[in-house]
């Protein structure tokens, strides 16, 4: 008994120690009493595999992280009422607890609306059927639901110990998300609705706070918090609550048939830096890593299959550089800080047009903020008697109020450049082979083949018709035409005009594509007129209508249709006469045969050899061997039109490299001025996504199979697995760049050591088995272009090459100074720069 007792003591005991007290004042989060400086970032855990949890959470704590933020994806969770489900990529639970055993804290964003371009903002799409229900507002059937799933998902983080105070990660959730931006849609009722939300997130006793994200009117004690590129401007509703931003976009989304948005990152570290100048104390990246969507999880409509985001870790996990090595110096450089930041409020004066300095300080700690806010003009400046330049567009952060440890526009951290290789060059090496040739094929039914197929008069909304479980559902009708028929114009040719809500629509007459209409992003619903050849007696029209994706925000979102409303009518070219066929009798088959066969892990015995080509509705197989290496993967879909793809009966999403972005707008891009989605694009006239991400935990080492199914036609055998490979490592430094933030000690903002030191160039291999094999470039003095395209400048060191090789080559990593001590001084009077590319092996 006495052991028994003993051993209960202790484990309350170890309990007690663990555990940790969240509240918040006017200036922070404040953790076991004290205020805490918290950088974060979001990673949705359903949009990488669990394979990749760890090393995606160490990566962003080795980028500076504190804090690991997530959505709760209802839908994927509960997808039929009452029947939960957790497990695989949906494991929230693991997720948590992953973050926690890394020494970071978790944000969870339960919501339970979410928005994230998923599909239909999170919600599962079977609140659309509970009669009376009306979404996002003072209405009891939704109250009821979001309660109980919002119960759900607090009771599992509490049964697991998971909150702060059970000595868990979590120390702050959130409740809705983003509702102020739509609130005045819904009238009155916005604001009772947010009462309640509020009252029954607190209920929920979390022991953490609750935060209402763009919700200025967010009932005490929530606290309302900052979405946007920029936050620095922000305050809460109340003078008790801090100041916090949950979502900073590291870049964009990207959409089907759109170019793909990037964001400088000297702007992202701007705007961070202005946030923590102007008295922010949370500031969560959205996104640290965006991931893949996965199946058939895309919002939107229109929404890509990669969520990449342009953030700091890529879609494949990888380092992205220089974003996540200078955003790493920013962290670095703002806990410098932390001391002064959270023990006062900042003092904000005037050093000239567009230039700012913010102190810190107290009788123990001191710490300045310079900014330069001009979006053209470097300018010098001033400040308790020191000169100081800061270039155009930025802060330059002085952790002791006098020495410069970061400037937001000085970029320290090396880039490189990442290709996708064909595995085809790499397996003529290692004698495994990628992709076979040898395909299968089962030619989808053109029109109604089910069983379950069903007839209506007139034409119905797909939505309403399908409950999203399938893309598709045929609308077919037979129409008797006479030879003689007014509206028959060149023979046997006429117009069909069809309008429909989106997204996607295929027609067909008597089994033979005719053409194809597709909306967009920004208009999802198109009317379209395709020329059609009839003859005479009984034609079949076959319209096979697709959604991709269903709408994930806005006011009423929920109640956006899609699919053919019509009408849809023939249309005379002689005088001019219409036959509607709107209101006739249809009959509807909702999804695919293939779908309801199972084709999607490649079983059935109705798979034929061969692989042809240019054939629409096509189901394709084959084997592959995993590609060698632990290099992430993907498949390069050229070659190939529209369509859904499975790796071992796992959905990879949806592919559509046939969908091009447009031929213009990707001129060259400023990080200086405000930054906005459509200001820098890449890959205009070329595909919006032709590489789609394989997870290697989903692959057998051999005997993998690949399904596709192609709607619209195209060559399976010209796609073909690739590698992610590091192609360069590259840095370019200047004399008048800072010295490395490693120089500072975090003890007391000040240089480890007394003498100055230089600034340097670092290069490290990713992989701890790589070294350095070659110094591609290597250039002090004027060097001219970026990483992958460096020239000479007009004045340059004779020995930059034999110094870099000597100093470099065999080792993983490679540090140098940046100096004319160290290289010469070949052009004497003007500051010099040193740019290296080298490759690892």
């Amino acid at each position: 008994m006495r052991f028994l007792i003993v051993s209960i003591l202790v484990a309350v005991v170890v309990a007690a120690a663990t555990a940790v007290n969240v509240t918040y004042d006017h200036r922070a989060l404040v953790i076991d009493g004290k205020r805490r400086v918290l950088v974060s970032g979001s990673i949705h855990y359903p949009r990488s595999t669990p394979d990749m949890w760890p090393g995606l959470i160490q990566k962003s704590k080795d980028g500076g992280l504190d804090v690991i933020e997530t959505y709760v994806f209802w839908n994927l969770h509960e997808p039929v009422k009452n029947q939960y489900d957790f497990e695989g990529r949906k494991d929230l639970v693991k997720f948590v607890k992953l973050v926690g055993d890394a020494g970071l804290y978790v944000h969870l964003r339960i919501g339970p609306y979410i928005c994230a371009e998923w599909n239909y903002g999170g919600f599962p799409l079977w609140l659309h059927f509970i009669p009376g229900i009306v979404l996002r507002t003072d209405n009891e059937p939704f109250k009821a639901e979001m309660k109980q799933f919002t119960a759900k998902i607090v009771g599992m983080m509490k049964d697991e110990n998971l909150y702060a105070f059970q000595g868990g990660p979590i120390i702050l959730s959130q409740i809705e998300n983003e509702y102020g931006d739509i609130d005045s849609s819904y009238g009155s009722a916005a604001k009772s609705y947010i009462k309640w939300a509020a009252s029954m997130a607190t209920s929920l006793d979390t022991g953490v706070p609750w935060v209402m994200c763009q919700q200025r009117d967010a009932p005490d004690p929530i606290i309302d918090t900052c979405n946007g590129f920029y936050c620095d401007g922000y305050k809460p509703n109340a003078a008790n609550k801090p100041t916090m931003w949950t979502e900073n976009w590291t870049g964009w989304f990207l959409s089907f048939g759109g170019a793909v948005p990037y964001r400088p990152v000297e702007d992202i570290a701007f705007a961070v830096a202005r946030f923590y100048q102007r008295g922010g104390t949370f500031q969560n990246y959205y996104m640290y890593h965006g991931g893949t969507n996965f199946g058939r999880s895309t919002g939107g409509p229109f929404i890509a299959t990669s969520y990449d985001y342009d953030a700091p870790l890529d879609e494949y996990g990888a380092p992205r550089q220089p974003k996540w090595g200078h955003l790493k110096d920013l962290h670095k450089a703002i806990k410098l800080c932390e001391d002064a930041l959270v023990a006062t409020d900042p003092t904000t004066t005037s050093l000239g047009q567009n230039l700012e300095a913010s102190v810190y300080k107290t009788s123990s700690t001191c710490a300045t903020f310079l900014a330069n806010i001009d979006t053209q003009n470097d300018k010098n400046v001033n400040f308790n008697g020191n000169s100081y330049c800061l270039p155009a567009w930025s802060v330059s952060i002085l952790s002791d109020c006098k020495n410069v440890v970061f400037n937001t526009a000085k970029i320290n951290s090396m880039a490189t450049i990442k290709r996708f290789v064909a595995t085809s060059v790499r397996d003529e090496l290692s004698e495994s082979k990628a992709i076979s040739s040898d395909w299968s094929y089962v030619s989808e039914p053109v029109g109604i083949s089910s069983n379950d197929a069903f007839n209506r008069p007139g034409l119905v909304e797909q939505i309403n018709t399908t409950a999203d479980q399938s893309d598709y559902l045929w609308y077919s009708i037979s129409t008797n035409i006479k030879g003689d028929e007014p509206f028959l114009h060149d023979g046997f040719q006429t117009t069909l005009h069809v309008k429909s809500l989106g997204h996607v629509l295929h027609l067909f007459i008597n089994g033979q594509l005719e053409g194809s209409a597709i909306g967009n992003a920004g208009r999802p619903s198109f009317t379209k007129d395709i020329s059609v050849v009839l003859k005479p007696g009984k034609n079949k029209l076959d319209l096979l209508s697709l959604t991709v994706g269903l709408q994930n925000s806005g006011a009423f979102f929920d109640q956006t249709g899609a699919g053919i409303t019509g009408p849809v009518e023939l249309e005379g070219l002689t005088n001019g006469s219409t036959v509607d066929l709107s209101s006739q009798r249809w009959t509807y088959q909702i999804g695919l045969k293939g779908e309801s066969l199972g084709l999607d892990n490649g079983g059935s015995s109705l798979w034929v050899s061969g692989s042809p080509t240019s054939q629409p509705l096509t189901w394709y197989k084959t084997n592959f061997d995993a590609p060698s290496g632990d290099n992430p993967i993907a498949i390069d879909f050229t070659g190939l039109g529209k369509g859904e793809a499975w790796v071992n009966g796992q959905s990879i999403g949806r592919y559509w490299p046939s969908y091009i972005a447009p031929t213009s707008g990707c001129s060259a891009c400023s990080y200086k001025g405000s930054y906005s989605s459509t200001k820098c694009l890449k890959n205009c006239g070329k595909p919006s996504q032709k590489l789609y991400h394989v997870p290697r935990s989903w692959l057998k080492p051999s005997g993998n199979i690949l399904v596709l199914f192609e709607e619209i036609g195209g060559d399976p055998t010209q796609i073909s697995f690739k590698t992610q490979e590091l192609e360069s490592l590259c840095s370019q430094v200047s004399e008048s760049h800072l010295f490395p933030m490693e120089a500072w000690s975090q003890d007391n903002s000040t240089r480890k050591s007394k003498s100055t030191p230089k600034p340097r160039i670092s290069l490290e291999c990713p992989h701890p088995n790589q070294f350095i094999s070659s110094i591609k470039f290597a250039s002090f003095g004027t060097p001219q272009g970026k990483c992958g395209s460096f020239s000479h400048g007009y004045c340059r060191s004779t020995n930059a090459l034999e110094i870099l090789q000597k100093a470099c080559i065999g080792s993983r990593t490679c540090n140098i100074e940046v100096s004319s001590a160290k290289f010469g001084d070949p052009c004497i009077g003007v500051v010099k720069s040193l740019a290296v590319e080298a490759s690892c092996a």
